[in-house]
């Protein structure tokens, strides 16, 4: 199978009539073969999706001809194969979940800086430079000296800053993640409660890893995404992380050499969560997985777990 075009995309703006688009998005990928997720709701549009170069084109297109999409910015990389096992257009009361109302990028937000003048804004020893992603993600790459609040959801980070930041002593604050809507919705609530200056990187890590060249980069890594490609790194080149099937979260290279690590089963993080009950389900259907290979076929339950693993993990994050 040729490369796929992954295209993840959002933009926070008022869509009185989210709940209508749905049904007519969902058709539209479904005729383009697009797969993915796609969240919808009155604060705008959030997800990732898959497809040929023509397909995308057109769902793009499709999605820009509403007159408040127009200028719907998109980032893209390319995948080996297809890397979400289906499509879904989902309705949200946040297309980021925050948890927290009246928080409205649209109408207070932070500044947005380029990835070519990134650098220079985080070398400044009076920025406070957070990370707003998750702590499994954290641990797969983050920028030179970033603060790492250690939440595993986003719903958690309102509560990090109240107890750990003040405005009053850390007045200028740069905030980073995926693709940029995080931070954003981030630098929302940071003016909200104080915060002089807040400035977020525009585009996220993965136009930062497309943009600046390796020679020059403060990053460190690789960047997990929510799809089959676990994580990818310079270029937005695929990197060496897997996931784990047995609790979700990427495994390197050297978490691989762990004798808690079991193919397909578990890892050092999950190891001893896992019920017997489960873990005998999963050493099953490995031990099937590893006969197709075996006979040159593709053992299709185990990449359809595999997916669902990653949808989940993206829903979580979102």
């Amino acid at each position: 199978m040729s490369s796929l075009i992954v295209a993840a995309l959002y933009k926070f703006v008022k869509l009185e009539n989210y709940l209508e688009l749905r049904a007519p998005l969902q058709s539209q990928c479904n005729q383009l073969s697009i797969t993915g997720t796609l969240l919808l709701a009155e604060e705008g549009i959030n997800g990732t999706i898959a497809g040929t170069r023509e397909n995308i084109d057109a769902i793009l297109a499709y999605l820009r001809s509403d007159a408040r999409l127009v200028d719907l910015p998109h980032k893209e990389s390319l995948a080996e194969g297809e890397p979400f096992y289906r499509m879904k257009v989902k309705v949200k009361k946040e297309i980021v979940t925050m948890g927290v109302s009246n928080i409205a990028p649209t109408e207070l937000v932070g500044q947005y800086v380029k990835p070519e003048d990134w650098n220079a804004l985080i070398s400044d020893p009076n920025v406070l430079l957070v990370d707003t992603r998750n702590d499994y993600e954290v641990e797969v790459g983050t920028f030179k000296g970033a603060h790492d609040p250690r939440i595993t959801t986003f719903r958690e980070f309102p509560d990090y800053v109240k107890q750990h930041f003040d405005p009053e002593k850390q007045p200028r604050v740069a905030m980073f993640c995926t693709g940029g809507i995080r931070c954003e919705k981030a630098s929302a609530y940071m003016l909200q409660q104080g915060f002089a200056e807040v400035y977020h990187l525009q585009g996220g890590i993965l136009k930062y890893l497309e943009n600046v060249p390796a020679e020059q980069s403060l990053w460190q890594g690789e960047c997990f995404v929510f799809d089959q490609r676990v994580a990818v790194g310079q270029d937005l080149q695929p990197g060496h992380y897997q996931l784990c099937y047995g609790c979700s979260r990427p495994v390197s290279h050297e978490d691989r050499q762990s004798p808690h690590y079991q193919a397909g089963i578990s890892c050092a993080k999950c190891y001893d969560t896992l019920t017997e009950e489960k873990r005998r389900a999963a050493q099953e259907r490995q031990k099937q997985v590893e006969l197709a290979k075996l006979h040159g076929q593709k053992h299709l339950g185990a990449v359809k777990k595999a997916r669902v693993k990653v949808a989940k993990v993206a829903d979580e994050a979102s």
